[in-house]
């Protein structure tokens, strides 16, 4: 393999080589994004393709292939690769990373949880930058992906991130840097728990509708809030109660990705969505009753036995 003697730095201007690493609902909607601001992706994957396409309203992005396959096969390094496959595929993409980072390389790490950082603590180059993922994207039947909001990634405010600030400016997707990144992964997670209780019900947002639900996800998330303020987010009933609203708000058959796992018989997210909430209670001596029941049935939706 052939390392790339290059440095990243926001003052370069050169292009930037750039990799996508798990090209599903939300690796196809980074890598459309890349392509229509002039990048050209290597895209890394499990299913060969021959390109990727995004679907937004009348808007469609076709992005040219292949799909890779063999991490063996790179034969370069990249400035900055996106990882976007589960929290569950974590280990079986870090054959990729090696192959793609150089030690000046910034791995943004687009997956769910507030521990992103954590679950590459072992990565032997590249830089790992968290992101808080905001938009809906779904996989539709003929591998094409639905964008069904507006794209917006946040990132903490580190120098690492001027280089996906870089490579996304102009682009459908916009990037936001946070001071207090704390709090936005918390927000972010917040959602993420409560969407569990989708999974688990194999119903889509309209159920928030009914009284019963929205009353318990609202407990729910007092529980949640309450382990995210002891880790440091400035968050407060009025955020739980905002999220409710926003499922609410949301097309009533809108699903998410738990949801899709759940139905496709895929391992779910639950440790990194749920589990981190009674994990992090207990770490630091709070009750979390509402989890101390979701979180065995999640796991045992995911894991079996049975």
């Amino acid at each position: 393999m052939t390392e790339e003697n290059s440095s990243p730095a926001t003052g370069d201007q050169r292009p930037l080589t750039v990799a996508v690493v798990g090209p599903g609902a939300i690796g196809t909607t980074i890598a459309a994004a890349l392509y229509e601001g002039g990048a050209s992706p290597m895209l890394c994957g499990r299913t060969p393709r021959d390109q990727l396409a995004l679907r937004d309203g009348d808007d469609t992005v076709v992005v040219p292939g292949p799909v890779l396959v063999d991490p063996d096969a790179v034969d370069r390094t990249v400035d900055l690769a996106f990882l976007s496959v589960k929290a569950t595929q974590t280990e079986g993409a870090l054959g990729w990373l090696e192959a793609l980072c150089a030690p000046s390389t910034v791995v943004c790490v687009l997956q769910n949880g507030v521990e992103q950082e954590k679950s590459l603590g072992h990565l032997s180059h590249g830089r790992a930058v968290p992101a808080v993922v905001w938009f809906p994207a779904q996989t539709l039947p003929d591998g094409a992906v639905q964008l069904r909001g507006d794209a917006r990634l946040t990132l903490p405010d580190v120098p690492a991130a001027d280089v996906v600030v870089r490579a996304l400016a102009g682009s459908r997707c916009a990037v936001d840097v946070s001071a207090d990144f704390v709090s936005e992964a918390w927000r972010k997670l917040l959602q993420n728990a409560a969407a569990g209780l989708m999974a688990l019900t194999h119903r889509r947002s309209g159920m928030f509708h009914r009284t019963d639900i929205g009353r318990l996800t609202t407990d729910y998330l007092r529980e949640c809030l309450s382990v995210a303020r002891a880790e440091g987010a400035a968050l407060d009933d009025a955020d739980a109660l905002a999220i409710v609203d926003k499922f609410r708000g949301f097309p009533p058959d809108m699903g998410t990705s738990i949801l899709a796992d759940r139905e496709a018989g895929r391992p779910l997210e639950w440790d990194v969505r749920n589990g981190v909430v009674q994990r992090l209670g207990k770490l630091h001596g709070l009750p979390t009753p509402i989890s101390d029941v979701l979180v065995p049935l999640l796991a045992a939706a995911s894991d079996g036995p049975g």
